[in-house]
C-alpha cells in the first residue's frame, strides 16, 4: 500500500523548505536566502499522531520565461501536482498576495486536487489578524496562519490536512522497508536521463547545464513485483572545485549522506570521459561502506567500436578498480536505452548476492580448507590458528572469523581467503566483510 502523497506548491521564497524540514524534523530540503535553490521535486516519509504520509518539496513557480529554470520547474510542478493526492499551497503572510499566487491558484483550481491554503511566516498572533483576511481572495479554500521557523500553527495544518485528506492509515512497513538505490556520478554524466528511463516519465530534470539536480530525489517505484526508492543525487565534482558553504557544497555532502544511507549504490560514468580518479573515489567510498554496486558506463552510443573497445574498457576498469575486484559493469546509453532494461535485472541480481547466507558448517569448512592449502604466515613470532567461522550478517556478507592471535593476521591473507571464498560462492557485485576475533570471544 503507498502511502499517501502530499505535494508543498508555492512561489520562490515563500519557505516551502522550510516547511518541509520542520514537517519531516530533518534538514533535508536545502535552505538559503537565494530563491529558486530547491529546482527539483524533494520526498520524504513522514508521520503526524500515528498517521503516515509522503511529502514533496518542489521548486519555487515563477511565470518570468526570461529564466532559464522557470519552465523546468513549472514541469516539475506540474508532475508533483499531478502525482499527488493533496496539496499544500504556501504563500507569504508578511508580503500579502503577490501575482504568481493569483497564478499558482489558477493552476490548482485547474487541477482539481483538494488543496489548503497555508499562510506562512505570521510569527504572531498581530501578524495573524492583520494578513490572513486577505488571503480568501486567491479562492482556494479557507487559510492556515502557520510560521514554519517557529513551527507555529503546524500542527493545526496537519490535522486539516490528514482529516481532510485521508482516513487514519497504519505505518507502510513496505514501503520502509523498500530497498534504497542510489545514483551518483559527476555531473553532466547522464544520472538523471537514466532515472527518468528507469521510471518512464520525465520525474528529474534533465539538461545540457552542467550540475543541474542539486538535491537528491527520492522517488518510490516498483519493478519486478518488488518496491524500491530511487535516489538521484547531485553531482559529484572534486571537493577543492566547489566553493565551501554554497548550496552545490551541502548538495555533494548530501549526496555522500546519501550513499551511506543507500542499500544499493549505482556509479553512472562518462564512457566519452572515461573512468576519472573522482569516479574511482566515488565508488570507493560505496565499497568502503559496504555498499552493494553497479558501474554503469553510460553514454556508449557515443563510442566509436571494433572487436575489443569493451575488452579494452573492462582492462581500465580492472586496473583502476583494483581494490574491488568483484565489480560489475554495464554499458548503457540513457538516450538510446540501449541495455536500459538490463540495469534493474542487475541490481536485482546483486542485491540478492548481497543477502547470501551460508551455513556455519559450509562456511567453516571452506575456511579451514583454504587454512590448509595456504597457512598462515608467522607475525610478530605467532602463527595464527583459525578455530571457527560463522556469517553473521548480510548486505554486504560478513562473516567472524575466531583466532587465537588475531592481531597476527595479516591483511593480506584476508584478501587471500575472500578471493577464494569468491570463488566458491557468487558474490558478484557485493563487497564481503571479515571481522577478527579472539578464543575469549
Amino acid at each position: 500500500m503507498n502511502l499517501p502523497l502530499i505535494a508543498i506548491v508555492g512561489r520562490p521564497n515563500v519557505g516551502k523548505s522550510s516547511f518541509f524540514n520542520a514537517i519531516v524534523g530533518k534538514r533535508i530540503s536545502i535552505v538559503a536566502p537565494e530563491a529558486g535553490v530547491t529546482r527539483d521535486r524533494v520526498i520524504a516519509n513522514a508521520e503526524w499522531v500515528g498517521h503516515h504520509f509522503t511529502l514533496v518539496d518542489t521548486g519555487g513557480v515563477d511565470f518570468d520565461d526570461e529564466n532559464m529554470w522557470s519552465k523546468h520547474i513549472r514541469e516539475q510542478v506540474d508532475i508533483a501536482i499531478d502525482l499527488a493526492d493533496y496539496i499544500v499551497f504556501l504563500v507569504d503572510g508578511e508580503f500579502g498576495i503577490h501575482p504568481d499566487d493569483e497564478e499558482i491558484a489558477k493552476m490548482l483550481r485547474r487541477a482539481k486536487k483538494r488543496v489548503t491554503l497555508a499562510v506562512n511566516k505570521l510569527d504572531t498572533t498581530e501578524k495573524e489578524q492583520s494578513a490572513l483576511y486577505d488571503f480568501y481572495k486567491l479562492d482556494i479554500g479557507e487559510p492556515v496562519a502557520i510560521s514554519s521557523t517557529q513551527k507555529r500553527g503546524l500542527g493545526d495544518l496537519l490535522d486539516k490536512v490528514l482529516i481532510d485528506a485521508y482516513k487514519p492509515r497504519p505505518n507502510d512497513e513496505e514501503v520502509e522497508a523498500a530497498p534504497r538505490i542510489s545514483i551518483v556520478g559527476r555531473p553532466n554524466g547522464g544520472k538523471s536521463s537514466i532515472v527518468n528511463k528507469l521510471l518512464g516519465e520525465k520525474r528529474v530534470m534533465v539538461s545540457e547545464v552542467s550540475g543541474t539536480t542539486r538535491d537528491t530525489i527520492d522517488t518510490p517505484f516498483r519493478y519486478n513485483g518488488k518496491e524500491y526508492v530511487l535516489t538521484d543525487t547531485a553531482g559529484i565534482r572534486r571537493k577543492r572545485s566547489i566553493e565551501t558553504k554554497t548550496v552545490e557544497h551541502y548538495s555533494v555532502l548530501r549526496s555522500l549522506a546519501t550513499i551511506r544511507n543507500s542499500d544499493f549504490v549505482i556509479l553512472v560514468v562518462d564512457v566519452t570521459e572515461g573512468i576519472t580518479e573522482q569516479d574511482t573515489r566515488l565508488i570507493g567510498y560505496a565499497h568502503d561502506n559496504g555498499k552493494p554496486s553497479l558501474i554503469v558506463l553510460n553514454k556508449w552510443d557515443l563510442i566509436e567500436k571494433d572487436t575489443y573497445t569493451m575488452n579494452a574498457f573492462r582492462d581500465n576498469l580492472k586496473r583502476d578498480l583494483a581494490f574491488m575486484p568483484y565489480f560489475v559493469e554495464l554499458f548503457t546509453s540513457a538516450k538510446t536505452g540501449q541495455r536500459i532494461p538490463e540495469l534493474m535485472k542487475n541490481v536485482e541480481q546483486i542485491l540478492d548476492r548481497s543477502k547470501t547466507r551460508i551455513s556455519t558448517g559450509t562456511l567453516n569448512q571452506l575456511i579451514l580448507g583454504f587454512v590448509s592449502t595456504n597457512v598462515p604466515p608467522l607475525s610478530g613470532g605467532k602463527r595464527p590458528k583459525f578455530l571457527y567461522s560463522t556469517q553473521v550478517d548480510t548486505m554486504p556478507p560478513m562473516f567472524a572469523l575466531f583466532v587465537n592471535y588475531p592481531e597476527a593476521v595479516k591483511s593480506t591473507y584476508l584478501r587471500y581467503l575472500e578471493n577464494n571464498l569468491r570463488k566458491s560462492v557468487d558474490f558478484r557485485g557485493t563487497p564481503v566483510k571479515f571481522v577478527l576475533r579472539s578464543r575469549e570471544d
